[in-house]
């Protein structure tokens, strides 16, 4: 069956996965994507999914999308990988914290005996401590500091 993606090195690329692989530099998925899209190389050994899939113990799923990423995405991407996305930013900085955790510490409204989760929340959209907040963002605010 013919290769949808297929992959074709420069000299330089060759050099640069053959120093990844012999050096071990990076992360051992790095030297594995290195691996494969050696192998892969249709000027060079030109293996089958199967033969490298067995050889480097992954599936042959993995090398179709490695391949698949140097076709599409560039060298540079497919054996570095895909960036991970920042972490979002905490919704409560620590004055608005300490707000929230005497809140919770103080007497709940009248007619109920606790505070809930969702009554918290409510309070401090109120209060204007923040403007708006989910009760899920209390709960964790509050266990941290349990």
């Amino acid at each position: 069956m013919q290769k949808k993606y297929i992959v074709r090195l420069t000299e330089a690329e060759r050099a640069t996965l053959v120093e990844v692989i012999k050096q071990l530099k990076g992360s051992s998925q790095k030297v594995r994507r290195a691996q494969v899209l050696l192998k892969a190389d249709a000027d060079g050994p030109a293996w089958t999914d199967a033969q490298i899939a067995d050889a480097f113990d992954c599936r042959t799923k993995t090398v179709e999308n490695i391949r698949e990423r140097f076709v599409t995405a560039g060298f540079d991407d497919t054996l570095h990988g895909k960036p991970r996305p920042a972490a979002r930013p905490k919704l409560l900085d620590g004055a608005q914290e300490a707000q929230v955790i005497a809140l919770r510490l103080g007497t709940p409204p009248a007619g109920f005996a606790n505070w809930t989760l969702r009554l918290l929340a409510d309070k401090v959209v109120e209060l204007a401590i923040v403007e708006s907040i989910s009760h899920e963002t209390v709960r964790q605010t509050l266990k941290k500091t349990a």
